[in-house]
């Protein structure tokens, strides 16, 4: 009997490691994807999850979207994914410029964010490029589970190249 629980107890323990591991996004900076575009044999487009420390939904989108188990493994297969502080005070540089830190109103902002959210500074956004760092998309605001697996999607499995959105979407 004692061997029953013990087969239970050892197959709950590698069901919750198993669950626990895969809604573990391995986020990477913004110059390892860069890197990894380059240099791996397969590279894969880039994701960014650009964000502020005080932003309530952002945290609200890490914890309900992207540790999700259908979307984590998704993003990690598909996408190298960067997690990248609108606020972040480290310089960063990218094809010959460095990206820095503006200081502006309470909180400023970083050059590279305002870029990639194309001067609308809103969070949470994501945004989508391509293998060569082309951007796709920013795509503003929370996005929950299922609206987001359909973006990432049209994006990750190159549906946007067939298909404009609205016909992709249904709408």
């Amino acid at each position: 009997m004692r061997s029953i629980y013990t087969q239970i107890s050892l197959l709950f323990i590698v069901f919750i490691g198993f669950n626990a591991q895969a809604q573990d996004i391995q986020w990477i900076s913004w110059e390892e994807a860069v890197q990894l575009s380059k240099t791996d044999a397969q590279p894969k487009k880039i994701f960014v999850d650009v964000y502020t420390d005080w932003c309530g939904w952002c945290k609200k989108m890490d914890k309900n979207t992207f540790q999700h188990p259908e979307v984590s493994k998704y993003m990690q297969e598909n996408f190298y994914m960067v997690k990248m502080d609108a606020e972040g005070k480290d310089p960063i540089e990218y094809q010959g410029k460095t990206f820095k830190f503006v200081p502006s109103g309470r909180r400023g902002y970083h050059e590279l964010a305002a870029a990639l959210l194309q001067g609308k500074m809103s969070y949470p956004t994501v945004v989508f490029l391509d293998e060569q760092l082309n951007m796709l998309s920013p795509v503003p605001g929370y996005q929950q589970v299922e609206p987001f697996m359909q973006i990432a999607k049209y994006f990750g499995d190159n549906i946007y190249k067939d298909k404009d959105w609205q016909t992709y979407a249904g709408k």
